[in-house]
């Protein structure tokens, strides 16, 4: 008797190796607060991707409230409220404009899917020119951007223009590996990060961070500056100038926490390429 009710007990349960849960998934849509637009919508652990079709930019990030860090739409006119945001809004006048959500001033960028596994997808885009290929990658934890050609005899910057905690405004703080001080999302920092370079936004109302890390250390300026409705962080960048001329890496993604050792701890932990 005791062993059949044992045995009850252990069918009713539901054993999944560590890994199954772990997964990633790739769904073809569409991008609703982005205007519609058409995207692959990726959904790891911790967030949900819109990655947009014909620009080769993330449209939205959402973390698992369904908050959107992001908040792109493609409105004409809407400026720093809604057009200009996304990630990595990388090529700006640098032989087109390509890896941003469609909007206006978006040259287009063509796709393809090159792996899709429950713990790896792997989206390659490449501009209309031909000359640059952005390589998307989604693990379980995290979202990887390699800018995989660049055009030659141009630059490039890797920027987070956004919302932290879905609303630029004085509750909204970045940390980064410069220093351990939460700072106020209207103090800039105008230097290099040091190695790893690495920078996290948080809202004083929201129990996560979003970062974002450089996997190649360089002497170029990672500059962040505020603006009335979103962040202005860009790797490579200072002021309008961008610096970035080789293939180079970074990840981004949410930490479940706000405390700055937890989010050290947890960059620090990822593979960084070569």
């Amino acid at each position: 008797m005791m062993i059949s009710l044992l045995s009850s007990l252990l069918l009713s349960c539901r054993f999944e190796p560590e890994s199954a849960k772990e997964q990633v998934t790739l769904l073809n849509g569409f991008d609703s607060s982005a205007g519609g637009l058409p995207a692959y919508i990726v959904t790891t652990n911790n967030a949900t991707y819109f990655l947009e079709k014909t620009g080769g930019g993330l449209s939205s990030l959402l973390d698992v409230q369904g908050v959107d860090w992001l908040g792109f739409h493609n409105k004409p006119g809407s400026g720093w409220k809604g057009e200009y945001r996304g990630f990595p809004n990388a090529i700006h006048k640098q032989d087109g404009d390509y890896f941003h959500a469609m909007n206006s001033g978006t040259d287009l960028s063509t796709s393809v899917v090159e792996i899709e596994s429950p713990q790896h997808i792997r989206i390659v885009f490449t501009s209309a020119n031909g000359k640059w290929h952005g390589q998307w990658d989604f693990y379980p934890e995290r979202c990887d951007f390699t800018m995989r050609q660049v055009s030659s005899g141009h630059q490039y910057w890797i920027q987070y223009e956004g919302v932290p905690g879905g609303t630029m405004d004085a509750t909204d703080f970045w940390i980064s590996s410069a220093d351990e001080k939460k700072h106020s999302i209207n103090t800039p920092f105008l230097d290099d990060l040091p190695a790893p370079e690495w920078i996290a936004f948080g809202d004083e109302n929201s129990p996560r961070m979003l970062y974002l890390l450089h996997h190649q250390d360089d002497n170029y300026p990672d500059n962040y500056v505020s603006r009335p409705d979103m962040t202005v962080f860009g790797f490579g960048r200072s002021d309008k100038n961008k610096y970035l001329k080789t293939p180079q890496s970074f990840s981004l993604g949410f930490v479940e926490s706000t405390e700055y050792k937890n989010i050290e701890n947890t960059i620090l932990k990822i593979p960084l390429y070569p």
